[in-house]
């Protein structure tokens, strides 16, 4: 690195550089002035020399050559110490003036931001830093201990036009006129001194000024006279295209021509007088004055005897007391030709003699306590070091050392102080220690706060400059620095420093600093009446939810008071308040899908198609289907498109957000659309597209005007603080063509209006294995092809609660209209949810609800069976003859009814035909969506039990207790579903229930018998079907009291579904007939064929008879019931709108059989008396054999003699059978669990006896063994026979029964199944009493 050529090599040659004063008569002023110019501004910019060639020898006897040289020109009266005031007021100046450059280059025409990270071509240091820095510099220039801002030469200029100009150089150099510096004693008045005689062509010729110079040559010298002769240009003023002056002449006006009688040849005659007086007289001079100050100095400073000397004669004065101003030295003393000598010899490039002297000098300044002298040679030494490239850690100490000892004496040297400190700084800058360089400048920064500023901004910039970059301290000292600017009034530079900054904050997570930033921003635009940037920065920061509500408040207020100061209704695009949530945008509109409610539009359109897909037909053969139409008559630029119909609204939701703590006004919200017709449909969009991005606001403005093809709705709405509303905007076609949503217009609290556009970023294509995937383009969805208006259904489910108790069974009506004149037809519909809501039939329509539920006459046949309808699936077709056109509502029934509680959606499709064959879309779906609540009401729950007195009679337990916390119920009526369920109370009603009333909170229990009466008389599809009681009422009856009709429409169909639900031991409805006979139904064209019975077709009646039977007996072995509850009126809950009348619960596929096929029941005396002393006693008893499996069974019975281990109740223990978990028979356990049977042989111990002496109280006298084959589906009759010996009670269960089925065997036990089993005898007590 050649220091030479760094910043701060190239100032310290422009600034420490030897001194001319130059003094000059009014008259030579005046003659300059003709030029725009004073003598001093003509002369500067010819005193730097790129490519002067002069040789230099210093003190040693080497010499080298000067190839760049310059000079300061300085009047005599500005040579003196620049008056602070005066200079404060200058510095001010030049921060201002570079202010409104500035900020006329860069901030007037930007009216948008830049949000890209500052470019490395603008983290240069702007260039007035350069020249404010220069004049801190300069404005500790002229300081007495200081030699460098000495003169070395006088220039004396006298006009030809002066009277006696020898006499006039005389007075001009008049010692009562010279700088303080020469009167005082700082410096040598002897210096060289030069004669300037200057002439002004335009008053005449040379001659006299020749007579004037021959006479300055005899006076003052030949080598020091000289003759300057201008404005040689008598005609026309010239005009220089290179001005040397426009660099020098800040405060010139452009149209000012300088030097405009100042021809080539003065130019030329100009630069050669200053030449030679660098090259022949003032360097010369500097050469012959250095080498007599460096014999002075070695001849009495220098060696050992004269250092010694001079430490002896500075003995003491280190002890002595501190003073600011140090001791005085003329320039006669040592001390100051030293510093002389120093100085002279870094001017003419000789450091390495200037450090020397330098280093000599500084101990003595520092015993001498000469602080500020101390100081500046300290300074000088370190700039020493650097332009020698030597000793970089030296260098930085010095100027270090320098600077400390500055700033210890105060204000004496602060200028001083801060000159050193700019050196520093470009000394760490030139090697790229710029952290460090930024510390400097803060301790430089003083108390002024616009200098504080300024060096707070280049500090800025050294932290940007540092490697890494530390972008966030740039951006923080940045807003640093504007505050600074601030409070002096400086708003262009705090602008300037602020916008610098928000490329540093934007895109991060400080939110707090970025609004600081924007805020501060806008209200310095509008402080300078920028009011339309002042807008654009403070709409950055409406959206500031981290912020206080105050703060809010306060951003709120001002940005409204900006825009009142506009004067107009200001307009900005993607305006953040309130903020549009775009991922929730979502464009609703009708083609051959029409809504009839918001909530069914908002379904996912993959739930419509599962429901519909079964319902809409494909038209394979004609190939007219809507798609294919529209293909035909839409171009291929529009396929894409979405289709809409003329006069029916497309709406779009939006979700508008208001992040801040505060109530915001929005009003006016409505859609952005572009309409045209099919022929120039995109004719103009590139033309629009451009216009687009040019100037958007101006584009969104006439989108939105008044057209007259469609129709957009507005929304006013007021959002609080933190809240989210969706609002549903809808614009509506009114002809045929294309339409586009461009996007969303609002007014925000009456003032601003803000434009949100719907523009989506474009996905990356996919290319897969070479083949491109054609996918829609994200704007498309806001594009639609308006096609001319067709029928369009609407629909409603009247009566459906909005809450229901559950098991609440209703009728509702479903009404269906076309406004239109065209009818349409073959309509169809299709429920989600069957088990919830069921087509009804159009009879049902004249009936009263619900006494359109009840038996007329007990032995009155249901007619539900004959519906073809009951058990179809979920597609209703609706009759042929149904149309719908005009006014005339189509009506028909529905059955609701309540199954389980919780949140339950129904989705209903309603399909149907446009007669109008010349339409686009030649069918049409009406999509209904329904939420019900539905509220616990009663828990319902049965136990069956097997009668130990009846086989195939069962005992059932049923519980109810009421969910409700308000509600009462009155339990009304218990059915058992299907034929051969005989169910009959064992209590009469009154006795269950005395209040008839079921409190919220209660619980309930109630028996009943249950009785199968089912008769299999044949494996042919005749089944007997007589009717039997399966409905009991749990209220006293009397005459206004009807039975309800469970196995009649609709408690028959929904009864269906809940077996579907409550599967327990089918995963489906039953296909299998228990008496081994395998059915298939196969539905066909509505005709059913009967596979299994040796082909023949029957009847849809017989067919439809054997499913149901299938559907209610399916598993022999299990029970359905439904209980019907009434709700009491005075008890509903108000809030439910229309209260139930019926609620209906159903408990499906409850076992009453055991896992194995066989069931048996001993019967006989419980007590009898006999007389013992006679004889013993013969008992006769008979066991019971049914076989419930659709195969013959082997059943053996083997019967156990009491022993002697007890069975006497009165005498031992009785007998103890092992009944583990899987043993079946009677047992003592609880009365309601079934009896279980297992495959596994079961032993039973007997237990202990207490006596071995004891006598057997009774034998089995009939047959040990007994085997028997049980047909299926029959019951068999087993007699036994016991002799009793003595008085007592005995239990008879010591008998185990051994049955098996063959193991290809069909019915209950298929090949999973249980083929065999052993089981315990039943624990059956018999007393014997001793006859009296």
């Amino acid at each position: 690195m050649d220091p030479a050529m760094t910043p701060l090599g190239k100032m310290l040659l422009e600034e420490i550089t030897p001194v001319v004063m130059v003094i000059s008569t009014p008259a030579v002023e005046e003659t300059c002035l003709k030029n725009g110019l004073s003598f001093l501004q003509m002369l500067t910019p010819f005193c730097s020399f790129n490519n002067i060639d002069v040789p230099v020898r210093t003190a040693s006897d080497q010499p080298y050559r000067i190839h760049k040289f310059k000079l300061r020109l300085f009047y005599g009266s500005d040579v003196k110490k620049p008056n602070l005031k005066v200079a404060e007021q200058q510095l001010k100046q030049v921060i201002t003036d570079s202010g409104e450059k500035v900020f006329s280059e860069k901030c007037l025409d930007v009216p948008e931001f830049n949000h890209e990270v500052t470019s490395s071509e603008d983290r240069d240091t702007p260039s007035w830093f350069q020249f404010f820095n220069k004049e801190l510099v300069r404005m500790a220039s002229f300081s007495d201990h200081e030699a460098f801002d000495h003169p070395v030469a006088c220039l004396l200029a006298v006009s030809s036009k002066d009277e006696h100009p020898i006499s006039r150089f005389v007075d001009l150099f008049n010692t009562n006129k010279l700088p303080s510096l020469l009167k005082d004693g700082a410096m040598d008045p002897k210096i060289l001194k030069h004669y300037l005689l200057v002439h002004d062509n335009q008053d005449g010729p040379v001659d006299r000024a020749s007579k004037i110079l021959t006479e300055m040559r005899n006076t003052f010298g030949t080598s020091d006279s000289l003759l300057l002769s201008i404005n040689s240009s008598l005609g026309v003023p010239i005009k220089h295209q290179d001005n040397p002056w426009a660099s020098q002449i800040y405060d010139a006006s452009p149209n000012q021509d300088l030097g405009c009688f100042l021809s080539i040849d003065d130019i030329n005659e100009i630069k050669d007088l200053m030449q030679d007086l660098s090259s022949k007289h003032i360097i010369p001079n500097m050469e012959q004055k250095i080498r007599l100050l460096n014999q002075q100095v070695s001849a009495t400073r220098k060696g050992f005897k004269n250092q010694i000397k001079n430490l002896w004669w500075r003995k003491g004065k280190e002890d002595g007391v501190d003073s600011l101003n140090g001791p005085t030295y003329n320039f006669n003393s040592i001390e100051s030709q030293i510093r002389v000598l120093g100085d002279y010899a870094f001017m003419l490039r000789d450091y390495e003699l200037a450090l020397s002297n330098y280093r000599l000098i500084s101990t003595d300044y520092k015993i001498d306590k000469a602080w500020k002298r101390y100081a500046g040679v300290q300074e000088m030494m370190g700039l020493t070091y650097f332009m020698l490239d030597q000793s970089r850690k030296e260098a930085e100490y010095c100027m270090e050392n320098a600077f400390n000892t500055y700033l210890k004496l105060g204000l004496l040297g602060q200028q001083n102080a801060t000159r050193c400190g700019l050196w520093w700084i470009e000394m760490l800058k030139a090697r790229d220690l710029y952290k460090e360089a930024a510390t400097v400048y803060f301790r430089i920064c003083g108390e002024d706060i616009l200098h504080s500023a300024v060096m707070l901004e280049q500090a800025s910039y050294c932290y940007l400059l540092s490697k890494p970059s530390m972008s966030r301290k740039y951006g923080f000292h940045l807003v640093l620095s504007g505050e600074q600017y601030k409070k002096c009034d400086q708003i262009k530079h705090a602008i300037r420093t602020y916008r610098s900054a928000l490329s540093v904050f934007r895109g991060t997570t400080w939110s707090y600093i970025n609004d600081h930033v924007h805020f501060h921003i806008g209200q310095w635009y509008a402080a300078l009446g920028m009011y339309d940037v002042a807008v654009k920065h403070m709409t950055e920061i409406l959206a500031c939810s981290h912020q206080s509500k105050t703060t809010q408040e306060l951003f709120l207020s001002d940005f409204l008071q900006v825009v009142e100061k506009t004067g107009r209704t200001f307009e900005v695009t993607k305006l953040q308040l309130p903020v549009i949530n775009i991922s929730s945008l979502k464009v609703i509109f009708e083609d051959h899908r029409t809504f009839g409610s918001s909530s069914a539009a908002n379904t996912k359109e993959g739930l419509w198609h599962s429901l519909e897909e079964d319902m809409i037909p494909s038209f394979p053969a004609a190939k007219t289907n809507w798609l294919e139409l529209q293909s035909k008559l839409i171009s291929k630029k529009h396929t894409l498109s979405n289709v809409c119909v003329a006069g029916e609204a497309v709406k779009v939701n939006i979700e508008f957000i208001n992040p801040l703590q505060i109530t915001v006004p929005v009003s006016g919200v409505t859609l952005i659309c572009k309409y045209s017709t099919s022929s120039d449909a995109l004719a103009s969009d590139e033309k629009e597209l451009s216009v687009k991005s040019n100037n958007e606001v101006d584009h969104f403005r006439d989108m939105s005007s008044y057209n007259s093809s469609f129709l957009v709705s507005e929304v006013d709405f007021s959002l609080g603080g933190g809240e989210t509303t969706m609002v549903q905007l809808s614009v509506t076609p009114k002809e045929v063509g294309t339409l586009e949503i461009l996007g969303v217009r609002w007014k925000l609290s009456g003032t601003i209006v803000g434009f949100h556009n719907f523009e989506l970023s474009h996905p990356k294509k996919n290319i897969v294995k070479g083949r491109r995937k054609a996918k829609q383009p994200p704007n498309e969805k806001f594009k639609f092809m308006v096609i001319k208006s067709i029928p369009k259904i609407q629909g409603s489910v009247h009566s459906l609660p909005g809450k229901a108790y559950a098991g609440d069974l209703r009728r509702l009506m479903l009404e269906l209209k076309n406004p239109s004149e065209f009818p349409v037809k073959n309509l169809k519909m299709k429920i989600s949810h069957p088990r919830f809501l069921i087509i009804g039939n159009q009879e049902n329509v004249k009936l009263e609800f619900p006494g359109c539920l009840t038996k007329k006459t007990d032995s009155e046949r249901s007619s539900a069976h004959t519906n073809p309808n009951i058990m179809s699936e979920t597609i209703f077709s609706f009759p042929v003859d149904t149309s719908i056109q005009g006014e005339t509502p189509l009506s028909w029934p529905l059955w609701f009814r309540a199954a389980v509680p919780g949140d339950i959606s129904i989705y209903m499709s309603i399909y149907y035909e446009i007669e109008d064959i010349s339409s686009v879309i030649r069918y049409r779906t009406l999509r209904l969506h329904y939420n019900v609540q539905v509220l616990p009401s009663l828990d319902v729950s049965f136990q069956i039990s097997p009668s130990r007195l009846r086989i195939q009679d069962f005992l059932v337990q049923l519980d109810v207790v009421n969910k409700t916390s308000s509600e009462s119920f009155q339990v009304y009526q218990l059915s058992s579903i299907g034929q051969h369920w005989e169910i009959s109370l064992l209590q009469p009603p009154d006795t269950i229930f005395p209040s008839q009333t079921l409190m919220a909170g209660q619980a309930i229990s109630c028996f009943f018998t249950l009785k199968n009466s089912r008769r299999l008389s044949t494996v042919e599809y005749n089944i007997s079907t007589t009717p039997v009681r399966s409905d009991v009422l749990l209220v006293p009856q009397c005459s206004q009291d009807l039975v309800y009709n469970s196995n009649n429409v609709p408690l028959v169909n929904f009864h269906h579904y809940e077996r579907l639900q409550q599967k327990v031991l089918h995963e489906s409805a039953p296909s299998r007939l228990n008496c081994g006979i395998w059915l298939a139904l196969i539905a066909v064209s509505n005709t059913f064929i009967v596979l299994g019975l040796k082909g023949d077709e029957l009847s849809p009646i017989q067919i439809l008879r054997i499913s149901l039977f299938m559907m209610d007996l399916g598993d022999l072995n299990t029970v359905d019931f439904v209980l019907i509850s009434r709700p009491l009126n005075n008890s509903i809950n108000p809030g439910l709108s229309d209260p139930p009348h019926v609620m209906s619960h159903h408990a499906c596929h409850l076992s009453t059989a055991s896992t194995g096929p066989i069931s048996w029941l001993v019967d006989g005396p419980q007590t009898l008396h006999h007389d013992f002393s006679t004889s013993f006693c013969e008992i006769n008893l008979k066991m019971h054999l049914y076989n419930s499996s659709g195969t013959t069974a082997f059943v053996h019975i083997d019967t156990i003699d009491f022993d002697r281990g007890g069975g006497h109740i009165n005498s031992v223990n009785a007998v103890s059978s092992a009944t583990p978990d899987n043993q079946v028979g009677w047992h003592d356990v609880t009365p309601v669990n079934e009896l279980k049977v297992t495959s596994n042989t079961v032993e039973t111990q007997p237990g202990k006896a207490l006596s071995l002496e004891s006598v057997s109280p009774y034998i089995w006298s009939g047959s040990s063994s007994t085997s028997i084959h049980l047909e299926p589906m029959s019951s068999a009759e087993i007699p036994l026979q016991i002799c009793v010996f003595s008085p007592g009670t005995y239990d008879l269960s010591n008998y185990f029964l051994n049955w098996k089925l063959p193991s290809k065997g069909l019915g209950n036990s298929d090949e999973t199944g249980q083929h065999s089993g052993k089981c315990q005898g039943y624990k059956y007590f018999l007393t014997v009493l001793q006859s009296p």
